[in-house]
């Protein structure tokens, strides 16, 4: 049975589905379609043009378990911007800022403290943990696991189930020790790759698909193997900017 806040702020010419929860302090702009099933939690706002696909959670609170080295807080308000595309069954933790234009795939999760930027794809089964940072134009495939406190910038692309992890003492060491990488624009991570904590992967280089990252990698290289090496220059025909001319950066 449906349960929608009385509260609720509404734009016209949205269109709700059947058995949906939305409770207060939510506000939703023009023109936004909400399917089937969706549950809606406090501190939200929708942008207008949104696509929430059925059974999504946007705004899920964080809750830490008993042994949990990451500990429970308020962490604002989740905020969807326009034209967005939330998938089937995706779940969405509160304090998440989306922008325009992004696409969030059918059984996605991205964590509280994130930021995704414009036009940006988290695909099909991508994990984003919190205190991230992506940038514009970021397309993450499949099974993708984006660990905790990583920044990634503009035009960087993640092939399919790409591993990372920021933990080198895997639970034994202090949480405000926990690193993630950084990636800068335009780099591409190639399928099944991992990529271990606190590492670098440099502006346009590229990392071979199931090649294990444990140092940092310059700009423009190539790196390949377990674990990987610097092979070649990028070819100067796949490079975004040839000039090296900047984009925004989450910097």
């Amino acid at each position: 049975m449906e349960q929608i806040s009385d509260k609720l702020k509404i734009g016209e010419n949205c269109s709700l589905g059947f058995n949906i929860i939305i409770e207060n302090d939510v506000e939703v702009g023009n023109s936004t379609h909400i399917g089937h099933n969706v549950v809606i939690h406090e501190k939200v706002r929708i942008g207008r043009n949104v696509y929430i696909d059925d059974g999504a959670t946007i705004g899920r609170m964080p809750k830490a378990g008993a042994n949990s080295e990451r500990k429970t807080k308020d962490v604002g308000y989740t905020e969807i911007e326009d034209g967005t595309v939330i998938g089937v069954n995706a779940i969405i933790y509160r304090g998440v800022k989306i922008g325009n234009g992004v696409l969030v795939g059918d059984l996605a999760s991205i964590r509280e403290n994130v930021k995704v930027g414009n036009f940006s794809i988290v695909g099909r089964l991508v994990m984003v943990e919190p205190n991230t940072k992506i940038g514009d134009y970021v397309k993450i495939q499949t099974g993708t696991h984006i660990t905790g406190d990583a920044i990634i910038e503009d035009y960087v692309f993640f092939g399919a189930e790409v591993a990372t992890c920021n933990d080198n003492k895997m639970g034994r060491g202090l949480v405000e020790n926990m690193k993630g990488f950084h990636i800068k624009k335009g780099a591409r991570i190639g399928s099944n790759a991992t990529l271990l904590p606190n590492i670098t992967i440099g502006e346009e280089s590229v990392v071979g698909a199931g090649s294990v990252v444990t140092h940092d990698v310059p700009d423009r290289k190539i790196v390949m193997g377990v674990p990987a090496k610097v092979i070649k220059d990028v070819p100067e025909e796949e490079l975004i900017f040839k000039n090296h001319i900047t984009c925004n950066s989450l910097i």
